[in-house]
């Protein structure tokens, strides 16, 4: 199916066109579309909550023009109603977007709402069907000490809800978007999911998801969109030559600084840019159909195409390895079941990785 579903690695994250952080305009959001259209980009993720609604109405009115033919992968998301906020100041960041759509995101993981939701996005989207189909934000990162009630909400409604539109053909896949590991897990437990879009939990800077994640989803025939290659930003400029970017979507802490820095060295030997390093990492690994850096402007698609397309030996990937800077499981681009246990051995032989 992934095969199927994907024509690059290369994807389009759309919550900068959402206005996220920061306003830009109509035309603005088109040219960058248009531009990565132009470009051969095939995949775009989006969701309710990136600018409320704006993210998908963008995408869908630049699509409609640029792809008539319905070309495109998209994937989109439900755990999050949009109940009307008529009295929002529209122009001031609300919940990370500055966004004209009078709206504000509720979570809301019950059948009726995963339904609505779906609906709603095929209207701004102005499709009739979407490729995948992704639970936004469920677990423990997102939620706290609500996480029980949030997936007992799920798996007593969305999930049934998600599973009867793949069943249907209204949608091509299902899955998770989520910013945390445990959570797969969780969900994996009581669910046949195709897809995962994990971000920030399998980059250069953490490789977890090697432990148990990864080989589960290997055994079940689960797929891996990479997503926040670049940590919130730290990755994508490094901390040697600037102030350090956020991670994590705050301050970074000594130990990323310093983490980041000794990449960053290792890198300048060897003539890497450490945002080249980032954006490859996780399409290495045989289960990661695609990775999504966030795309604002032209400028930064053209970015994203020189830095994916950038050379980078194997030996320097084995140099991260042996630095201990990445897990030696993810210095071969070979899949994990098949030499996992050499990799592991390799982790955890006489110079062990603090990792």
């Amino acid at each position: 199916m992934a095969e199927q579903l994907f024509a690059g690695k290369l994807g389009f994250g759309s919550a900068a066109i959402g206005n996220l952080y920061r306003a830009i305009s109509d035309a603005d959001a088109f040219a960058v579309i248009d531009a990565a259209w132009a470009a051969g980009l095939r995949y775009f993720d989006t969701a309710p909550h990136y600018g409320f609604g704006l993210s998908e109405k963008r995408l869908g009115d630049a699509l409609a023009l640029l792809d008539p033919a319905g070309e495109a992968v998209i994937s989109t998301k439900v755990g999050r109603r949009l109940d009307p906020a008529p009295n929002a100041d529209l122009m001031t960041v609300r919940q990370g977007f500055v966004s004209p759509e009078p709206f504000e995101s509720v979570f809301d993981y019950g059948y009726d709402a995963v339904m609505r939701s779906h609906e709603a996005s095929l209207k701004r989207l102005r499709r009739d069907r979407v490729d995948i189909l992704l639970a936004h934000d469920i677990g423990s990162y997102a939620h706290g000490d609500a996480h029980a009630k949030r997936m007992q909400e799920f798996l007593g409604g969305g999930l049934r809800a998600m599973q009867e539109l793949r069943a249907s053909g209204a949608v091509g896949a299902i899955g998770l978007g989520v910013n945390e590991t445990a959570v797969c897990e969780e969900v994996l437990g009581h669910a046949e999911l195709d897809m995962i879009l994990l971000a920030g939990r399998y980059t250069l800077l953490e490789q977890s998801p090697l432990d148990s994640l990864f080989p589960l989803c290997e055994k079940r025939g689960v797929r891996i969109i990479a997503g926040a290659p670049f940590n919130s930003g730290i990755l994508a400029r490094g901390v040697r030559n600037s102030p350090p970017a956020p991670y994590e979507y705050g301050s970074p802490s000594a130990e990323v600084i310093d983490r980041v820095g000794r990449i960053e060295d290792l890198c300048l030997d060897f003539g890497v840019p450490i945002a080249a390093a980032a954006l490859q990492f996780p399409i290495r690994h045989a289960l990661v159909d695609a990775v999504i850096p966030g795309i604002a402007t032209t400028a930064e698609l053209q970015a994203a195409q020189d830095l994916i397309a950038f050379p980078i030996t194997e030996d320097f990937w084995n140099a991260l390895a042996s630095a201990c800077l990445i897990d030696a499981r993810a210095s071969s681009p070979a899949s994990f079941q098949e030499h996992g246990e050499q990799l592991r051995a390799s982790v955890h032989g006489t110079r062990p990785c603090n990792s």
